[in-house]
């Protein structure tokens, strides 16, 4: 009798935990990492480290002046920071970064209560609100190496180049190496993918929302008179599908809620990329439906059978 214990449910505990979720996304974001040094040298790699390191530092000060309890060692605030980084020029000055680094940690996720509390993804805010503060620095990008240029420094994304009608647009296999300018991680389809696999294999995230997101741009911008294949391979698309519009805290929990989020998600990328005055809709597009999330999850959660309406 003595190895009976009765305790309140639940009585099944789940191996996961914030620390190893944190650190499985980290892992699938080191081939996109990997890649933009190859193609950006080490500006990228200073990029990502010193925005890692802005939010993490930025987290640990705020819960020590609060007198909350630390919450750095579950790696969430570097993921923050890494995504951010990754959403931001190579080119672009490191005190910026930082600015955007403490409006992600300290005013999106930590004034609203935490990790799990906050409305919308961090990376995201922090990189719109970047745009919007400087929009010249984070519009000038660099060229890769390797590009037929010889004293060029600064070039054009492919989603821009698609607004000139005299540009020359890169092959769909420059596209999918990440032979293109654009922001630090999300240029290398090929490593964004396997890092979405990953994620999909370690079961972090379902494959839902990432599919119905680039399904839906595809097709919709095909339908539109686009090259579906050039806009799902350029901007943040597929760094945004996997890595952002999966965030746990910010997108709906049932499988048909994701399923209508990445929907969404992708018909406002392309209405935003064709006729919106910013050639890239992502970021705005994944935070207008995390606004959106709690109706999503209110009309797609199931009810338990024989409970009273939620209205009394």
């Amino acid at each position: 009798m003595n190895n009976l214990q009765i305790t309140s449910s639940p009585h099944f505990r789940a191996t996961q935990t914030t620390r190893v979720l944190m650190q499985d996304v980290l892992i699938a974001l080191c081939p996109a990492l990997i890649a933009s040094i190859y193609w950006f040298g080490l500006k990228a790699l200073i990029m990502v480290a010193v925005c890692i390191a802005a939010c993490v530092v930025s987290e640990y000060l705020y819960r020590r002046l609060m007198h909350l309890p630390g919450t750095v060692t579950d790696l969430s605030a570097a993921v923050t920071g890494m995504l951010l980084a990754f959403n931001l020029p190579p080119t672009m000055p490191l005190w910026m970064a930082v600015i955007g680094c403490f409006i992600a940690v300290v005013i999106v996720k930590q004034l609203f209560g935490g990790i799990g509390k906050n409305f919308a993804n961090p990376a995201i805010v922090g990189r719109i609100a970047l745009i919007l503060s400087f929009a010249t620095p984070m519009t000038t990008w660099a060229v890769p190496n390797g590009m037929n240029t010889t004293d060029a420094v600064t070039g054009a994304t492919p989603l821009g180049m698609l607004w000139d009608a005299g540009s020359e647009l890169p092959t769909y296999l420059d596209l999918f190496i990440g032979k293109i300018g654009g922001s630090t991680g999300e240029t290398c389809a090929i490593a964004l993918l396997l890092g979405g696999a990953y994620l999909v294999l370690r079961k972090v995230i379902t494959a839902t929302t990432p599919l119905a997101f680039m399904a839906t741009v595809f097709v919709f911008s095909w339908v539109l008179g686009g090259d579906p294949v050039y806009h799902l391979l350029s901007g943040g698309l597929i760094l945004g599908a996997f890595f952002m519009a999966t965030d746990y805290s910010t997108t709906p929990t049932t499988e048909k809620g994701k399923l209508i989020f990445g929907i969404g998600c992708g018909l406002l990328t392309v209405v935003i990329r064709l006729y919106g005055s910013y050639p890239e809709g992502v970021s705005f597009a994944i935070l207008l439906m995390n606004i959106a999330t709690p109706l999503i999850d209110r009309v797609t959660t199931i009810k338990a059978f024989g409970g009273a309406p939620a209205n009394g």
